[in-house]
C-alpha cells in the first residue's frame, strides 16, 4: 500500500469505508490501529507486482466507475431448448460525479433489451475475447452523481452452450426420468448466465424467482423463499430465493431436477435425486459438528442454512462452496465417511472465500490456503494434530505432481499469478491450495503454533469480512497483527513464496507419525525382488486407514513405474480393483496404467467417464494417453463422451489430448 500523507484524511477514509462494509466498533478500533503511525491509504490499489488491483484482467466490468448492490432474477428455465430466458435488474451505485456509462460482463448471451430506471437506454456488445466473453456496454439515459443509484434492468435469453450451465437429458441422470440442470459459475462463468460486473471484488445481495416444471425442484445458492404455480403457465411452479449476505457473481448457482432432501441437522439438508439422498444423509452427517468446530474457531456462521447438494457424477469439482447450498459430487460417497473432508473444507470457505473474498483471481489462494489451513484445523479439533500433520503431508505431495504437470519454471505456479491474458481455468491446480497452506504453516511455525495462529486467522476474518483482498493488503495486516515479530516476518522470502515459479523455498518438517506405516510398506515394494513378491500378504493393509492406503498408492505415484509383476502381485494380495473409494482407485489405477498393464486400461478410461471430477478424469485420461499403445484409444472414448461433459472438464481434457475440437 502507498503512504497517505494526510492522516486526518486517512482517518476520514477508514470511517467511510467503515460506514459503508457495516463494520463494528472492534473492527474500527483494528482498522484505525493498524494505520496509526504510518498512514496508509485502506483503499490503495499498489500491488507489491506492480500491477494495478483495480485492473481484474479477467473482467471487462468497470467497477472503478459503479459497483453492483444486488441483484433481482426472474428466470424461466426451458428445458426443450436448453436456455434460460431471464430479466436481472441490478441496483448499481455510481462511484464517480457526471456517471453516466457502464460496462457489464457476458458471454453468449442474446441481449434483448436494456433500460435504467424503466427508460430505454442504449447498449453495445463489444468485440468477442477468447475467454472473457464480449463485454455489454450500457449508455444511460441520464448523468448520477456519486453515491446515486440506477436499476439497470437487462432482459435476455443463455445460449445452448452456456458454459456456466450443464443441462442433462433424463438418461444422463441417476433416475433416467427426469432432466437436470446444474451450475458452475466459478471462476468466470456467471456471465454466460447473467449479464453482470463478474468480479470477485464486486460483492452484491440477490434475490431469484425461477419458473420450472412442476415436476422438477429448484434449489440456489440462497435461502428458500416459498414457491406457487407460476401465474403464467399451470404446468409449472416458480420457486423463489434470498440472499442478503452480499457475494460475489461466482457463487451464484442454481440446481433443477427431480430432487429430494432429508434433514441431517438443525441448519442442514442433503439434497439430491431420490438415488444418492440417503447415502448422502449417512455420509455427511457430522455436518453440524463440523459447523460448530468451524465457529469456534472462526467466529459466527453468517449465512444462515446450511445444505449440502450431490450432484450428478459429471460435476467438475470435488465440492462447490455455494452459500447456504454446498456443492458435492458423488465420488465423496465412500460409504464410510472417510471422504467428509471435503464437506469441512467447503464449510470453511464460508469464511474463507464467501465471507472474506480474494479480489481477483490472481489472489486466488487467498480462498483456498486460509480454506486447507482452517479444514485442517477443524480435523485437528476433531481428529488430531498428528492427523492434521499427515493430511498435510499428502497436501504436499498434491502440490509436487502440480509443479511437475505444469513444470516448474511455468509462473502459473506462482503463488500470485499474474493472469493477463490466461485463462483463470487453465491456471486451475492444487498451488493455491498446499503452496497457500505449506506458507500458512510455516508462518504458524514462525509466529508461535497453531492457536497462536489461528488467533490471527480470526481476526483477519473479522476485519475484512463482507469485502474482497488482495495479498498485499493480508500482508499489511499480517505485519500489523505481529508487530512485535516483524523482525522475524522479515526474513521470510515473500518473493520466493509469493512470485517465484515451483515449490516454495522452505519444506515444512511434518511429524511422520501416521506415515511411517505408508513410507515403510512402499519402501517394501519399491526394494522388493520378483522372486521375493511372496513376502507380501492381505494383512499388510488391513491395520492401515483409508487415508493411509491413500497415502501408500500416492508414495508409489512419486517414485519409478512399479515392474508389471509387482502390481499384478499387489492386486492378487490387497485386491485393490474391488476398492470403490474413489481417492483409491484413482491412484491405484494410475499406478496400474503407468506400469503398462493393459488390464487396467478399460478400468482407467470407464472411470474417467463414468464420472466427471476434474481431479480424477483429467490424470486418468492423461495416463492412458501417456502409455502410447492406447493414445488413440484415449483420444476416442475422449470424443465419445465428450458431449456429457461439464464444458470446462471437455475443453481441459481437449488440451490435456491434444485435440483440436474447434471443427468438431
Amino acid at each position: 500500500m502507498k503512504p497517505f500523507k494526510n492522516k486526518s484524511l486517512c482517518v476520514l477514509r477508514i470511517l467511510f469505508y467503515c460506514e459503508k462494509t457495516g463494520c463494528a466498533g472492534s473492527v474500527l478500533r483494528l482498522r484505525l490501529r493498524q494505520f496509526s503511525g504510518a498512514c496508509y491509504d485502506p483503499f490503495s490499489l499498489s500491488e507489491d507486482t506492480g500491477q494495478i488491483a483495480a485492473m481484474d484482467p479477467c473482467s471487462f466490468s468497470s467497477f472503478t466507475k459503479c459497483v453492483t448492490k444486488h441483484l433481482n432474477l426472474v428466470l424461466h428455465l426451458d428445458f426443450d431448448r436448453h436456455v434460460i430466458r431471464g430479466k436481472v435488474d441490478l441496483t448499481v451505485e455510481a462511484l464517480e460525479d457526471r456517471f453516466s456509462s457502464l460496462t457489464l460482463d457476458t458471454r453468449d448471451l442474446k441481449i434483448q433489451s436494456v433500460s435504467a430506471n424503466g427508460q430505454p437506454a442504449r447498449f453495445s456488445l463489444g468485440t468477442k475475447h477468447s475467454f472473457k466473453g464480449t463485454p455489454l456496454d450500457i449508455t444511460l439515459p441520464f448523468d448520477l452523481s456519486r453515491g446515486q443509484h440506477v436499476i439497470v434492468e437487462v432482459t435476455y435469453e443463455t445460449s445452448p452452450s452456456a458454459t456456466a450451465l450443464q443441462w442433462l437429458t433424463p438418461e444422463q441422470t441417476a433416475g433416467k426420468k427426469q432432466p437436470y440442470l446444474f451450475s458452475q459459475c466459478q471462476a468466470h462463468h456467471c456471465r454466460s448466465m447473467v449479464p453482470c460486473q463478474d468480479s470477485p471484488s464486486i460483492k452484491h445481495t440477490y434475490y431469484a424467482q425461477v419458473s420450472v416444471p412442476k415436476d422438477l425442484v429448484a434449489v440456489m445458492s440462497a435461502v428458500r423463499d416459498g414457491h406457487a404455480v407460476d401465474p403464467q403457465d399451470s404446468g409449472r411452479i416458480v420457486y423463489r430465493f434470498r440472499q442478503p449476505v452480499p457475494m460475489p457473481s461466482y457463487l451464484i448457482a442454481i440446481v433443477v431436477g427431480a430432487l429430494e432432501s432429508r434433514e441431517i441437522g438443525p441448519r442442514s439438508r442433503v439434497w439430491s435425486e431420490k438415488e444418492f439422498v440417503d447415502k448422502a444423509a449417512f455420509e455427511f452427517s457430522e455436518t453440524e459438528t463440523m459447523l460448530k468446530t468451524a465457529e469456534n474457531l472462526a467466529g459466527p456462521y453468517v449465512w444462515g442454512q446450511y445444505d449440502i447438494l450431490v450432484l450428478p457424477p459429471s460435476f467438475p469439482y470435488g465440492g462447490m462452496e455455494n452459500p447456504c447450498l454446498t456443492f458435492a459430487t458423488p465420488t465423496l460417497l465412500a460409504g464410510d465417511k472417510s471422504l467428509s473432508n471435503v464437506i469441512a473444507h467447503e464449510i470453511s470457505h464460508s469464511w474463507t472465500g464467501n465471507l472474506v473474498t480474494n479480489k481477483t483471481w490472481e489472489h486466488f489462494w487467498l480462498n483456498e490456503g486460509h480454506t486447507v489451513y482452517l479444514e485442517r484445523m477443524i480435523a485437528r479439533c476433531m481428529e488430531s494434530e498428528q492427523f492434521r500433520q499427515f493430511k498435510a503431508m499428502g497436501g504436499w505431495k498434491d502440490l509436487q505432481e502440480s509443479v511437475y504437470t505444469f513444470g516448474a519454471n511455468n509462473p502459473v505456479t506462482n503463488l500470485v499469478p499474474s493472469l493477463q491474458d490466461v485463462d483463470p481455468d487453465e491456471a486451475f491446480s492444487s498451488v493455491p491450495y498446499e503452496k497457500g497452506f505449506a506458507l500458512l504453516y510455516h508462518l504458524e511455525e514462525l509466529m508461535g503454533g497453531p492457536e497462536v495462529f489461528m488467533g490471527f486467522v480470526k481476526s483477519y476474518i473479522q476485519l475484512f469480512a463482507y469485502s474482497s483482498v488482495t495479498t498485499n493488503e493480508w500482508k499489511n495486516y499480517l505485519y500489523t497483527y505481529f508487530k512485535d515479530k516483524v523482525d522475524i516476518l522479515n526474513k521470510v522470502d515473500w518473493n520466493g513464496w509469493m512470485f517465484t515459479p515451483g515449490m516454495p523455498p522452505v519444506k515444512p518438517d511434518y511429524d511422520t507419525t501416521l506415515a511411517d506405516a505408508c513410507i515403510a510398506l512402499t519402501q517394501s515394494w519399491i526394494k522388493a525382488k520378483d522372486q521375493n513378491l511372496n513376502v507380501f500378504k492381505e494383512s499388510d493393509v488391513k491395520t492401515l486407514s483409508s487415508h493411509q492406503l491413500i497415502e501408500f498408492l500416492s508414495l508409489l505415484l512419486q517414485e519409478d513405474p512399479l515392474p508389471l509383476t509387482h502390481v499384478k502381485k499387489m492386486q492378487e494380495v490387497y485386491n485393490l480393483n474391488a476398492c470403490m473409494n474413489s481417492e483409491i482407485r484413482f491412484r491405484w489405477l494410475r499406478l496400474c496404467v503407468r506400469s503398462r498393464w493393459e488390464d487396467a486400461v478399460p478400468m482407467a478410461l470407464k472411470m474417467a467417464t463414468e464420472q466427471g471430477r476434474m481431479k480424477f478424469t483429467r490424470p486418468l485420461f492423461r495416463e492412458v494417453f501417456n502409455f502410447e499403445k492406447y493414445r488413440d484409444e484415449a483420444v476416442c472414448v475422449f470424443l465419445a463422451h465428450r458431449a456429457a461433459m461439464h464444458p470446462v472438464t471437455a475443453g481441459l481434457v481437449s488440451k490435456d489430448l491434444k485435440v483440436d475440437t474447434s471443427s468438431l
